[in-house]
């Protein structure tokens, strides 16, 4: 559980669908993109390429793309996690696997899993964070979406900015990272309010200089 304190500090999403905004190859992009971010020092990868304008209509591109960040992100030794494709995760040796409550059941995706990665879960109610909670074998919990996003068109209603001190209040201990909409601005106040890090996608996706932002995020 310790380990999760190191790596969710500043946790980087993105996929090819979350850099269409520049020119040139989608799949060079991303990998310009999360080098500019790993150089700048975050401190976990997921690799969610899914959704309009994704390769997940190309899967043989998408391995190919998901085995270049992986390789990038070994060579600056930050962990590697894959969003809801828990075969592609065990086929790549990914260091994680995070699955949403609409993705495959999180009974079937630790059984599959046996210990081989950590485990992420996302959660939206304080229900959905209890579940987890009484769940030895999930490692942390994704909290949000904090604000209304645009990187994700079937988001869960916002929570709020108050929802992980809320959380806490009610004697949720795993670990943390809020998710939707943070920034820069919000997220010193869930840090202080005990989330163990922040998740980002357009954050760092669309910054002008990916450096300064995740400078800023660390807090």
């Amino acid at each position: 559980m310790n380990k999760m304190k190191t790596i969710l500090p500043v946790y980087f999403i993105a996929g090819t669908q979350d850099i269409r905004h520049l020119s040139g190859d989608p799949a060079q992009n991303l990998l310009s993109v999360l080098k500019q971010a790993l150089e700048a020092g975050i401190t976990c990868f997921q690799f969610r390429d899914k959704g309009e304008h994704s390769l997940a209509n190309q899967p043989i591109a998408q391995k190919v793309l998901a085995q270049q960040c992986q390789a990038l992100c070994r060579a600056f030794n930050v962990p590697f996690v894959i969003n809801d494709d828990v075969a592609l995760a065990l086929e790549l040796a990914a260091d994680g696997v995070h699955v949403g409550q609409g993705d495959m059941p999180i009974e079937t995706v630790l059984a599959r899993t046996q210990g081989k990665m950590f485990v992420g879960l996302s959660t939206h109610s304080l229900v959905q964070a209890q579940l987890a909670q009484a769940n030895p074998y999930i490692d942390y919990i994704g909290v949000g979406p904090i604000f209304p996003t645009q990187s994700k068109k079937d988001q869960d209603p916002a929570v709020g900015l108050n929802f992980v001190a809320y959380l806490r209040q009610a004697g949720i201990t795993k670990p943390i990272v809020a998710i939707g909409g943070v920034n820069a601005e919000s997220a010193p106040r869930l840090l202080g309010d005990g989330a163990d890090g922040v998740a980002v996608i357009s954050a760092i996706a669309q910054a002008s200089d990916i450096a300064a932002v995740v400078k800023s995020l660390k807090g």
